[in-house]
């Protein structure tokens, strides 16, 4: 397959304006240092190996038992970079911190049995190279509306746990509260006024394994006239997500890559779709890469002062999963 042919967020953001003006349809994805961006229709993106699906509410089914087995990073290798970003984190420098890991992983299902199996809000494939299937929307866009939905919380669906354990747990409160403040900082950029909807609402996701709950609230606000349309400007001004960075955004983001040490690469970016009416949006998780032939699935959690790391290191591995 041709290269797909990619360039950067600054230089697409004007035509991506045009056409949000014109009321053109296009779809589009972004890596999440914004280097690396594609859009175009629909068509284009099949020529290209690009499939895109939104809002999935089939019925997941796959055919013949599933092999999945995951090779995540050790706990001591796990805490030497939990210390460091805690290092960041007491110095002030940031509030929270976004950290995640690739993992290695073995399965008998291909990137696209995964893409065409899963069940997810936002799917991505790009052929024989990566596959997404996200719970976690970006920004939604009608009427000059935007909405942005934070999801940040996460907690193991079983017997001993329950769904109103998020709301009592200091870290996830912290954690939570402090991407809501970041979110809504950076929808201030354009749109005014702005309101937290739905504060903490509570959702479970369903894998092949153990099922998750996740915690998400819901911020709106009245596009700026001057940004009313202009959809290239406005991912200029809000990426990279604040869900998958972290705040203060700036400087949590030089913790994370002096503490990643790996390329996130689409990890973290975003896709997206613009119908003519309505802009849906969604962030890059639950991604799993073909790198040497060998396939990676990228995760992580937020870190805070109040973290413990058993329980960290514990989510990184709960979130490696097939949603199902």
């Amino acid at each position: 397959m041709k290269d797909i042919p990619f360039i950067s967020l600054d230089q697409a953001v004007e035509g991506m304006d045009q056409w949000g003006l014109e009321g053109r349809p296009f779809v589009f994805i972004c890596d999440y240092k914004g280097e690396k961006v594609w859009w175009g229709s629909e068509e284009e993106a099949k020529t290209w190996g690009i499939s895109l699906e939104f809002n999935n509410n089939k019925i997941p089914y796959f055919p013949g038992p599933i092999h999945f087995e995951k090779f995540p990073i050790s706990y001591q290798e796990y805490l030497v970079k939990f210390h460091q970003v805690q290092a960041g984190l007491k110095r002030g420098d940031s509030f929270l911190v976004n950290l995640t890991f690739p993992t290695p992983i073995q399965t008998n299902l291909s990137l696209e049995d995964i893409y065409l199996h899963t069940k997810a809000k936002y799917k991505l494939l790009i052929q024989d190279q990566l596959v997404v299937f996200s719970p976690e929307p970006f920004i939604h866009i009608e009427n000059n509306k935007i909405q942005a939905f934070p999801m940040k919380g996460t907690l193991a669906a079983n017997e001993k746990n329950h769904p109103e354990d998020l709301l009592i747990d200091a870290k996830e409160q912290a954690e939570h509260a402090t991407i809501v403040d970041l979110i809504r900082n950076d929808i201030s950029r354009v749109a005014f006024p702005i309101q937290v909807e739905k504060y903490q609402y509570i959702e479970q996701v369903k894998t092949h394994s153990q099922d998750l709950w996740q915690m998400s609230s819901l911020i709106s606000g009245e596009l700026m006239p001057h940004f009313q349309h202009k959809f290239g400007s406005i991912l200029k001004a809000l990426l990279p997500a604040g869900s998958i960075t972290g705040a203060p955004k700036h400087a949590t983001m030089e913790i994370i890559e002096k503490a990643e040490g790996y390329n996130r690469g689409f990890y973290t970016g975003i896709m997206g779709k613009f119908d003519g009416t309505s802009l849906y949006s969604g962030v890059l998780i639950r991604f799993i890469e073909q790198i040497n032939q060998k396939l990676v699935f990228k995760s992580g959690g937020g870190i805070t002062v109040f973290s413990d790391p058993e329980k960290e290191y514990l989510e990184l591995i709960q979130k490696v999963y097939l949603a199902i």
